[in-house]
């Protein structure tokens, strides 16, 4: 038999299933509503049948473990050789504090850190500055000069650990003082492992957190490139995150589609700036969310690694293994919790840590159930924690690789995620590239409108969310929830005061006159912003040498 009359066969007894079984069934008893869809309003039919492939096909579009076009994952051995890093996102008030806190977490069994800056520290004001007022220490760890990251990172060896800092503008001073800690411990530059967020382009669309235009921040990131490639060889430059743009209310190929986007536009950046493809795209790294979708977030990461593997490879030709596999962090979808019973959060959170594993995740960090109403507790931050070991140890997921591969619905799913990406990504090509799609308002409409037939949805009460339209009850909160010290401010500016008394002016004073120079010009930015973190230069002092020299952006409105 061919395959075309294999193909006809099967179409042939679903139609008489669907004909003498399905419709007659539902006739006499109609199903629970009238249409289903994904979360991302994608029609879920009610059965798939196989999609009868030659081998040929199979080896285009799912292949092994470990080998183009990296659809079943990026490891030959995936799980089965080491569990993902369990990397829980942390950092609140003083620098000690969170100190404390990551080293509970790893005496917890976390395998990895991953920081979270206030909003002075992520947009470049030191504590001290008036637009810093009632913000440090909220949201994440205050961190102003180099003795800030010298007390967060104490006792912990920069050898051992792998460390993500979820940091965009100031990517680059962030990375320098990390570096110059580990120089003070005795690590070379080429021993670190870690990654910095440092993806600008997703901040104009979805987040916010920009301080320079478009151009000077392309510099950056590619300046980051360069000098990383060359003296910091084991770390990831970039994470280029889609977490944010799904929070922001995107369906699941926007994801893909957007983030892939920004992810060619920093690989021309590169390019551009006369970087091998082949020297640098093996330290990208990627972010994604996990939402509560579980079948069409595995199917979104295995069409994410399989498109991203073939515009590398076809578009930009990049030769190496590495160079075309999509690697990923992914945290669960702090836009599903509830404030509303939130122990109800632990059971979202699971389902969306099984979507990050059978995706095929490289590190993860689970919510805990309570930060809907505030900053974790340390408690809430163990069973978040407690929800990945069970997850590797005890469900039986990680004992094979790729396991839901071969779902009829997972296989078209993945097919039509991947598609409709990739024709987003054309539409933004057409548009002359992300940076202006973004200054026309493309992405930020296309994610908006999203968001509001999701929120219309819920409102109608066509989709349901547990305690929120359906199953509500009164309640109040009785637990302990986590609360910030008001203090942390004026301690922190009394610590900024100490070390700005002790330190050399003149040496800052020359370190930020140079590097305000190579602003001025072409060089890479890189070695200027260490020497200014070695002489404890703060944040806001080199961000701010730099806004004289770029500017600052300026957000287009879209109506």
């Amino acid at each position: 038999m061919t395959i075309d009359e294999l193909k006809e066969k099967v179409q042939s007894a679903y139609k008489t299933w669907e004909e003498l079984h399905y419709k007659k069934t539902i006739s006499k008893f109609p199903e629970r509503q009238k249409e289903f869809t994904t979360q991302s309003f994608t029609k879920v039919d009610p059965l798939y049948i196989p999609l009868i492939n030659d081998s040929e096909i199979y080896d285009e579009k799912l292949g092994f473990p470990g080998q183009y076009p990296f659809t079943r994952g990026v490891q030959p051995t995936m799980y089965r050789g080491r569990f993902w890093t369990m990397r829980q996102y942390a950092g609140f008030g003083s620098a000690k504090e969170s100190n404390e806190r990551y080293r509970y977490l790893l005496t917890q069994g976390q395998s990895g850190l991953s920081v979270a800056f206030d909003l002075p520290t992520q947009i470049g004001f030191d504590s001290d500055d008036p637009m810093a007022l009632g913000e440090v220490g909220k949201v994440g760890v205050a961190i102003d000069t180099l003795a800030d990251m010298e007390i967060l990172f104490d006792k912990i060896p920069l050898d051992k650990v792998s460390t993500s800092m979820t940091i965009n503008s100031p990517a680059s001073v962030l990375l320098a003082m990390y570096i110059a800690v580990a120089e003070k411990q005795g690590v070379g530059k080429d021993k670190i492992i870690g990654t910095i967020q440092n993806d600008i382009l997703k901040e104009y669309v979805a987040r916010g957190t920009y301080i320079y235009p478009p151009k000077p921040s392309m510099r950056l990131i590619t300046n980051i490139f360069e000098y990383c490639s060359k003296e910091v060889p084991k770390w990831n430059t970039i994470s280029i995150s889609g977490y944010h743009i799904r929070e922001a209310g995107s369906t699941a190929a926007q994801e893909v589609g957007f983030t892939l986007a920004d992810g060619i536009a920093y690989v021309e950046a590169a390019i551009k700036a006369g970087l091998d493809v082949d020297n640098f795209a093996g330290q990208l790294s990627f972010f994604f969310n996990a939402h509560n979708d579980l079948l069409e977030e595995v199917a979104k990461y295995r069409a994410a690694r399989r498109l991203w593997a073939k515009i590398m490879k076809e578009r930009f030709a990049a030769k190496k293994d590495k160079s075309q596999m999509l690697r990923f962090h992914t945290q669960t979808a702090g836009s599903t919790l509830t404030a509303q019973q939130v122990d109800n959060n632990i059971v979202r959170v699971t389902m969306q840590t099984l979507a990050a594993v059978l995706g095929g995740t490289q590190s993860l960090h689970t919510n805990s159930r309570d930060e809907a109403l505030a900053l974790p507790t340390e408690e809430s931050v163990k069973i978040a924690l407690r929800t990945q070991q069970i997850v590797a140890y005890e469900s039986g997921i990680t004992n094979t690789i790729d396991p839901l591969a071969g779902s009829y619905y997972i296989e078209a799913l993945t097919d039509q995620i991947e598609k409709e990406a990739e024709e987003y990504i054309n539409k933004i090509d057409s548009l002359g590239g992300v940076v202006n799609a973004i200054e026309a308002g493309y992405i930020q409409t296309e994610i908006q409108k999203s968001a509001y037939q999701f929120n219309q949805e819920l409102e109608r009460g066509e989709r349901i969310v547990v305690g929120i339209n359906k199953f509500v009850e009164k309640e109040e909160h009785k637990g302990k929830l986590l609360k910030i010290n008001e203090a942390i401010q004026k301690d922190q500016i009394e610590f900024l005061n100490k070390v700005r008394s002790q330190r050399n002016q003149k040496e800052v004073d020359q370190k930020l006159a140079s590097l305000r120079k190579a602003a001025e010009g072409n060089d890479n930015l890189m070695p200027f912003i260490l020497d200014a973190v070695r002489v404890y230069a703060s944040i806001g002092e080199i961000c701010n040498t730099m806004r004289n020299v770029f500017g600052e952006y300026k957000e287009h409105v879209v109506i």
